[in-house]
């Protein structure tokens, strides 16, 4: 997980932040009453495709903000649909795994954002969302789903084009 360290980490402003100074920003704003939301989108485009992740901060006294980073990588692995929504599933968890195992945050302080629709909707990726929701609940998370999972569905949606 120590390679979440070095990834490039924007603001939602788009300007680069350390990886240590956003973490001290974590702990200030959990400190104060606010919750650490993940969640991850994806994006294809010719041969790529792009993951972003977002860590939003919301909720007590301090204003909303949010960190993102993207990755672009071959779209071979993940030309099919269950295997893209696997793996932002899996990337939110590693972050949120991350921050509890070696950063000592609570599990109770941080949800998940999940890219996929309730089962009884009926859509694209509602088939997939029992499976995500027991993958994240094994792992201690709350979570949402769309249409509230604004962290996936609406931050990392954004930075993923």
């Amino acid at each position: 997980m120590k390679h979440i360290v070095h990834k490039n980490w924007n603001t939602g402003s788009d300007k680069n932040i350390d990886f240590y100074e956003m973490l001290k920003i974590l702990k200030d704003y959990v400190s104060n009453k606010s919750k650490i939301f993940i969640g991850t989108d994806s994006f294809i485009s010719n041969q790529k495709v792009c993951f972003a992740t977002a860590i939003c901060l919301y909720g007590g006294d301090l204003p909303a903000r949010y960190f993102f980073f993207k990755e672009k990588i071959s779209k071979k692995p993940f030309s099919v649909l269950v295997s893209r929504i696997t793996e932002e599933t899996r990337r939110s968890v590693e972050i949120g795994c991350m921050l509890m195992e070696e950063y000592n945050f609570n599990p109770g302080n941080i949800e998940l954002h999940l890219d996929v629709s309730p089962f009884s909707a009926g859509n694209a990726t509602s088939k997939f969302s029992d499976m995500l929701k027991g993958y994240v609940q094994g792992y201690g998370f709350g979570y949402r789903l769309k249409p509230e999972a604004w962290a996936s569905q609406s931050i990392a949606d954004k930075h993923s084009k």
